[in-house]
C-alpha cells in the first residue's frame, strides 16, 4: 500500500506536471508557429535555446534556477523587494524551472507540425476571407493536432520524471515540493525497497500507457489521413 506521504508526492508531481503542461502549451505554441515558418537569421540560436535543457545536465540547469530565484537572485531579487518573496524552496519555483526543463519537449513537435503544414491551406482559406486567428484556429490547429497531441503527452511525461532541477529548486520540502522521484530516491537511502518498486511501479506504468495512448492515436490520425 502507498504511504500517505507518498500519495501526497503523486499528487504534487500530477500537479506540476498539468500547471506545466498547461502553460507551455500556451507560451510554446506561438514560438514553435515562428520558428516553423521563419526564415530568420536568428532562427538557429533560438532553437539552440529552446533545445539547450535536452543536453544540459538536469543540475547545472537546476543550479543556475536556484542562483536566480533566490533571495539575492536576478527573479527572485525582485521579487523580494515587492515582497512576494523569492521562489526558491517553492512550488511556484518549481513550476518556473519546469517550464524551461520541459521546453523543447513541447516546442519541438509543435514546431514540426507547423512546418509541415501545406502553405497553400493556408492561402486557400485567407482567399475565402478567414482572417488570421480564424485560419489559425479552424484551419492550422486541427491539421497539426498530432503535434499537438505528441506535445502534450510528452511535456507531461517529462515533467513526471524531473529530479535533479526538482532536487536543486525545490529541494524535499512534504506537501509543497516533495515529487514522486524524490520520495523514490528517499526510499532507496533507507533501503525501503519495498516502497520504492511501488512507487516507481505506479510511474513505469502511467508512463506506458500515456505513450501507448499517444501512438495509437497518432497512428489511428494517420490511417484516416488527419
Amino acid at each position: 500500500m502507498l504511504e500517505s506521504a507518498d500519495l501526497t508526492a503523486l499528487v504534487t508531481t500530477l500537479k506540476l506536471a498539468g500547471i506545466t503542461t498547461a502553460i507551455l502549451l500556451l507560451i510554446g505554441t506561438p514560438l514553435a508557429w515562428w520558428l516553423g515558418r521563419t526564415r530568420a537569421r536568428l532562427k538557429p540560436a533560438i532553437e539552440a535555446v529552446v533545445a539547450l535543457p535536452l543536453v544540459l545536465p538536469p543540475t547545472v540547469l537546476g543550479f543556475y534556477f536556484l542562483v536566480a530565484l533566490g533571495p539575492q537572485g536576478l527573479i527572485g531579487g525582485p521579487l523580494e523587494a515587492l515582497g512576494i518573496g523569492a521562489l526558491a524552496f517553492t512550488f511556484e519555483g518549481l513550476v518556473v524551472a519546469s517550464l524551461v526543463y520541459s521546453l523543447p519537449f513541447v516546442v519541438q513537435p509543435l514546431q514540426d507540425a507547423f512546418a509541415g503544414l501545406d502553405r497553400r491551406v493556408q492561402e486557400a482559406s485567407a482567399t475565402l476571407g478567414a482572417g488570421p486567428l480564424d485560419r489559425f484556429f479552424t484551419v492550422t490547429l486541427p491539421l497539426a493536432r498530432r503535434g499537438f497531441l505528441t506535445a502534450t503527452t510528452l511535456g507531461f511525461a517529462h515533467t513526471l520524471g524531473e529530479f535533479g532541477v526538482v532536487l536543486m529548486v525545490g529541494g524535499n520540502i512534504p506537501g509543497e515540493t516533495r515529487v514522486a522521484s524524490i520520495a523514490i530516491y528517499d526510499h532507496v537511502e533507507s533501503l525501503a525497497y519495498g516502497q520504492a518498486h511501488l512507487l516507481s511501479g505506479i510511474l513505469l506504468v502511467f508512463s506506458f500507457l500515456l505513450l501507448l495512448a499517444v501512438y495509437t492515436l497518432n497512428r489511428r490520425y494517420q490511417v484516416v489521413g488527419l
